[in-house]
């Protein structure tokens, strides 16, 4: 019997192009090719790419220039690239560099099989009319207690900084029926913890008995399903926090107390010329309306220093708006501008002024998150065990919150949903013991 063939991913960027992977590696996988964290073992090498943040393409072109080597020690060895820096640049991608044998799209992969057996060389960015959902094999037989599922892809807000309408196309909802028979087949498989994704999720409308559902009563009908003990959601805008989610946040409690919740700046005059049609009154509001329902929810959030025309006074109303909500959790960028978007022909910040106001807005943002997990010691907490930890008789999961805990309990088993007593906080993680 021959050796099964190996497929080596490296996926970049979010928890959509996590997903992707999966399902690109389970359509591999309908043809007998195996996955391997080993590069130089592959007969296959998929990089599935982002273009959110800065150099994505030049991250690319960097790993390809790595794998060199690699083709030409192995000339049937494929090489792949997907995702949105493959969506946004096609075939220039193979021009630049000609070990690249096919090059397929975010709406695209589930064709990837039938490229990968054609001996020449293929580039498929098309949007097609069919939904590749439709197309893709049954998810694999062993799973992990938490799995991301995608409910809704594309986007409609063409904020100026982002590429994501250009590469991922407009906002598309899946059906509910489909939805809801892929989470009961992860429930079956292990899973008791299910996030749900999208590039707008609260934007979520997909058809389902008696028309289109809001995001909150699919929530809702997932919350009904045994054995799915977790819900979360990500990633959410602000124009699209309805006032049936806000409750759903107060009235289920597999619904987690954590929200990402990007808000990307707190000045007006900046989220105007982001085109984000919100402004920092409306999103204090919102936060003020949620944590209402939700007392204990954790927010995060984004944010860009140095969009063009940011003055010295909308740079101090962000941090203005991030004392004012306090965050646990936030991920923020120095802008970069993404060919194709309408900031990226505007004059950039200097680099030196947005660096200098990177770092004070981390300082910050860190000084936040370090009170909320310090906030936590002594508070009794859900944590779902993932894996084992470094330490014996120590277990690794995430509590309701999201943060990472270490607990001390040699007995435990990955898939478990315990309580446990928060020990203690280090900068990435908490430490705790098992109370039941």
């Amino acid at each position: 019997m021959s050796e099964p063939k190996k497929l080596f991913i490296k996926t970049y960027g979010c928890q959509m192009n996590v997903y992707d992977s999966e399902r690109m590696a389970e359509a591999m996988g309908a043809e007998g090719y195996v996955t391997t964290d080993k590069v130089d073992e592959a007969d296959m090498v998929l990089l599935n790419t982002c273009h959110i943040r800065e150099k994505a393409s030049e991250k690319l072109y960097s790993d390809l220039g790595r794998l060199k080597p690699l083709k030409a020690e192995k000339p049937d060895l494929k090489i792949g690239v997907a995702g949105c820096v493959a969506q946004a640049e096609g075939a220039e991608i193979q021009r630049r560099m000609p070990l690249v044998d096919l090059v397929v799209g975010p709406q695209a992969y589930h064709r990837l099989p039938q490229l990968a057996k054609s001996g020449v060389p293929q580039v498929d960015t098309d949007f097609p009319e069919e939904d590749k959902f439709d197309h893709l094999p049954e998810r694999k037989a062993k799973r992990g207690p938490t799995a991301f599922l995608t409910v809704q892809e594309g986007c409609d807000k063409f904020c100026a900084f982002c590429v994501v309408p250009y590469t991922r196309g407009a906002e598309v909802s899946r059906p509910v029926d489909r939805i809801l028979r892929e989470a009961r087949d992860l429930v079956s498989r292990g899973v008791r913890e299910i996030t749900l994704l999208g590039q707008n999720v609260n934007a979520y409308h997909g058809e389902g008995s008696g028309g289109a559902w809001t995001l909150a009563r699919l929530i809702r009908t997932l919350a009904e399903i045994d054995g799915l003990d977790r819900i979360r959601y990500t990633t959410s805008h602000p124009n699209d926090m309805e006032d049936d989610l806000i409750a759903a946040h107060g009235d289920l409690p597999q619904l987690m107390p954590y929200l990402h919740l990007p808000v990307q700046s707190g000045s007006d005059r900046i989220l105007k010329a982001m085109n984000r049609k919100h402004t920092r009154d409306d999103y204090f509001h919102l936060v003020d309306r949620i944590k209402e329902a939700r007392p204990d929810l954790l927010l995060s959030s984004d944010f860009i220093v140095g969009f063009p025309g940011e003055s010295d006074k909308d740079f101090e109303d962000t941090m203005d708006l991030i004392r004012r909500v306090t965050y646990g959790a936030a991920f923020s960028f120095k802008y970069s501008a993404r060919p194709g978007t309408p900031a990226a022909e505007k004059a950039a910040v200097e680099a030196s002024v947005a660096d200098e106001r990177l770092q004070v807005l981390q300082a910050l943002v860190t000084e936040q998150q370090r009170a909320a997990q310090n906030g936590m010691v002594g508070r009794e907490v859900g944590v779902l065990y993932e894996k084992a930890g470094r330490l014996p008789g120590q277990m690794v999961g995430k509590s309701d919150h999201l943060h990472a805990v270490h607990v001390d309990d040699p007995a435990g088993v990955v898939g478990e949903l315990v309580r446990v007593r928060i020990t203690g906080a280090v900068t990435n993680s908490l430490s705790a013991i098992r109370i039941s």
